[in-house]
Order: C-alpha cells, then structure tokens, then sequence
C-alpha cells in the first residue's frame, strides 16, 4: 500500500483538514478512501480532502502518516499531480490517453471562470435542449460520439471558436452570451507530434442550454459521420466510456450512475 496521509492541519468550512494521496494509483487511493468512508464529494482530482474526525480511520484503512511536504513530493514525483487554478475543482487525471495524433496525459478540471485565451488551442460545448437532452456528434477524426467542438483559429477566441464549431457541426446557432464556460482539459502529451503544446495545453469546455426542444440540426461538415439528439440515458450510452465523461457528470450531475464506472 502507496497510500500516505499528512496531518489535520488545514483550516476550511470551520474544519480542519488532512490530505489523502496515492504514490501509485488512484484505484488505491479510492479503495482506502472506501474503507474510510470519505464522502466522493472530497475527492479533488488527485487527492481526498480529510476532515480531522476521519483522519484515524484513514490511517485504519492503510494511510501512512507522513508531513505535508513529503506528501505533496511524493504526489509530484509519481506523476499523479492534477495541476489547477485555486478556485477550481479538480475532477480526474487520466494517464495515457491515445489520441489519433499520439499519447496525452489529461487532466479535467470543473471551473466557471474562463482560461487565458492565449493558451486555449480548442473548444467543446455540451449542448442541451429545454427538455434536457443532448446534441451528439460522431467525429470523422476520432470515430467516435462527442459534443461539438474542435481547434481553434487564429484570431478567434474560445467562445467564438464554440460557436463555430457547434454552426458547423450541427447547423445550431448558438448565441455567445449563452455559451457559458464550465472546465477545461489540459493535455500533458507524451509524444512529439500532438497538437496541444506546453504554451498551448487546454481545450476550453462551454455549456449551453437552448430554449426550444431538438431544433433541427444538419448532418454536420465533412468531419463528422452524423448528428444526432439524444436523451441522457444514450449520452452515457454512448459517451459513458470516454476519458472526458467525469467532467460532463461534474456538470450535469443528473448523468450520474448513467455510465459504468472508469
């Protein structure tokens, strides 16, 4: 067991708190989060947050007490750090995900507050009509189901680049100040030849919510196969196994339970 604890001494909500990471896996780090009954809800993209009431039973369930400052080397050296701003919520680092371009390390990140544009290379936008349902597109790229969204042109920002991409892709006219953002991707590659660079590493997520039920859509530009609305249930039916799935759960919390587990 990799699994390490530092003391009950950081203050928040009135509460002191510890901090629960894994030097190897998030699988162990979850299953003594389990065994210690933290609430999912303290977990933040790389570690659990611990109140000083459950600091003993984590320590029961496999925690090795060490300080503050081994504890965040080990997390740095294991490759298993999720890097954000302070006011966002970390939602999963995920480990070599194959691109068609090459292997990325990628972390989600649940945030309302938009990025620096200067460092956004691309846009996604989770769509979704008066009732609820989504707005799928299948990508020529990645042949696979997704929400709309793609690279970014120069000179274009990341709402504008979202609009864009959603008008090409389904033929919805999405109005900018309804394009709100909700987190962001950073893209670590581990090849050479990926797109996302360290000066550019986020692609940019957007919601948006439309007043109508299923509008029409087109059958989408020459990179996608086919569009398609869908109720929750068949977005996680066919989106549930993706790496980005967690986000959308973060965001829509109703897709809870939906898909199998990652």
């Amino acid at each position: 067991m990799t699994v390490w604890i530092d003391q009950p001494i950081w203050p928040a909500h009135g509460r002191l708190f510890a901090h629960l990471v894994s030097d190897a896996s998030y699988e162990e780090l979850h299953e003594v989060a389990r065994a210690a009954a933290l609430h999912p809800r303290s977990f933040d993209g790389d570690h659990y947050d611990v109140p000083e009431g459950r600091w003993q039973a984590a320590v029961e369930a496999g925690a090795t007490p060490t300080t503050g400052v081994d504890l965040v080397r080990r997390l740095n050296s294991s490759g298993l750090r999720l890097r954000k701003r302070k006011r966002d919520r970390g939602v999963r680092r995920i480990l070599d995900v194959p691109f068609p371009n090459g292997t990325s390390d990628v972390d989600l990140v649940a945030s309302d507050d938009p990025l620096d544009p200067a460092r956004v290379l691309a846009a996604m936008v989770f769509v979704r009509d008066r009732r609820g349902d989504f707005v799928v597109v299948h990508s020529v790229r990645r042949s696979e189901w997704g929400s709309p969204g793609g690279w970014r042109e120069v000179d274009e920002t990341p709402v504008e680049n979202a609009v864009r991409e959603t008008f090409e892709e389904t033929g919805l006219r999405l109005r900018h100040s309804d394009v709100i953002p909700c987190g962001y991707e950073r893209f670590t590659p581990r090849t050479d030849d990926n797109l996302f660079t360290r000066d550019k590493p986020f692609l940019q997520v957007f919601r948006t919510r439309l007043d109508d039920a299923r509008p029409d859509i087109t059958d989408g530009d020459d990179g996608i196969h086919e569009t398609r609305w869908v109720t929750p249930e068949e977005y996680a039916e066919l989106c549930g196994h993706l790496f980005w799935w967690p986000l959308a759960v973060e965001v829509f919390p109703d897709l809870r339970g939906l898909a199998r587990p990652l």
